[in-house]
């Protein structure tokens, strides 16, 4: 069984719950160990059609008082969960004082690096945009997203890569026949190597079975991929309602095993713990 859920929002940004009813929700399902993970802003200019930012930026500090006064509680009791105070960090490729600046705003426990932009394209936000994308624009994209998370692991800024085959949202049959290419596992073999050459863990997440692939992130291609560079991982919901929180976690173990993963990682500030499942 897996008792650790290191990436789960609340309704600081767009969830629809707060801290302490998905921690309720994390304690009902088993978990020993939750996350919150709450997105980070963004500078003007980064957006989505439909914008959370003024509302996270007002809310942002009442977030991290909360989510620390629960764990000081949990700490204090006897059979209390661990809680820790984490950040999914959007890597901005042109904000590198920006991202410096959110990242040592708050004494975090970990800081995950999420590409969810390409340049200035929020890519999961519509399957509209994907439509009239011919395979080799979408290739060439899939490319970009891998050359990207290289680089986002080099800058130093982060612990953990978020669900690491995002950019098959909208495009899953198109991101598999891509694998099937050659050189393209190869350009993914460099990003994983270089996440994992900067002390990170990759993330093995649910929500990707609720999104329009259907498919857990990172797909099996990639975790065997994964594994065969002896790369850490991982587990995540990715949460945003008390609904998602450890969803599916029956199946991720049984994908991490079968892939020959044994333990997780979990980072708390500056240790790092192996917990097995």
């Amino acid at each position: 069984m897996i008792r650790v859920d290191l990436h789960t929002h609340s309704s600081c940004s767009h969830g629809a719950n707060s801290v302490r009813e998905m921690f309720a929700a994390g304690r009902a399902r088993g978990l020993s160990i939750q996350g919150f993970s709450e997105h980070s802003p963004r500078p003007r200019g980064y957006d989505y059609p439909t914008e959370y930012r003024d509302r996270l930026t007002r809310l942002y500090p009442g977030h991290v008082r909360e989510v620390r006064g629960l764990a000081a509680e949990q700490a204090a009791l006897p059979d209390g969960s661990l809680v820790l105070l984490g950040l999914e960090l959007d890597w901005l490729e042109d904000e590198p004082s920006f991202m410096r600046d959110v990242a040592r705003a708050y004494p975090y426990d970990y800081i995950i690096g999420g590409i969810h932009f390409l340049g200035h394209w929020g890519f999961d936000w519509s399957a509209d945009d994907w439509a009239p994308l011919d395979e080799e624009r979408r290739a060439g994209l899939y490319e970009r997203y891998y050359r990207t998370m290289a680089r986002m692991a080099q800058s130093g800024l982060f612990r953990i890569a978020a669900h690491p085959d995002l950019i098959k949202i909208f495009s899953v049959e198109s991101f598999r026949a891509w694998l099937e290419r050659p050189g393209s596992l190869d350009l993914v073999a460099q990003a994983l190597t270089a996440v994992r050459d900067a002390g990170m863990a990759m993330e093995i997440s649910s929500a990707g079975l609720r999104k329009p692939c259907r498919e857990i992130y990172p797909g099996p291609a990639i975790l065997r991929l994964a594994a065969d560079l002896n790369l850490p991982i991982t587990f995540a919901s990715d949460a945003h309602g008390v609904g998602d929180v450890a969803a599916a976690f029956d199946v991720l173990a049984r994908y991490a095993a079968d892939a020959g993963y044994t333990e997780s990682l979990v980072f708390q500030g500056g240790d790092i713990r192996r917990i097995p499942f």
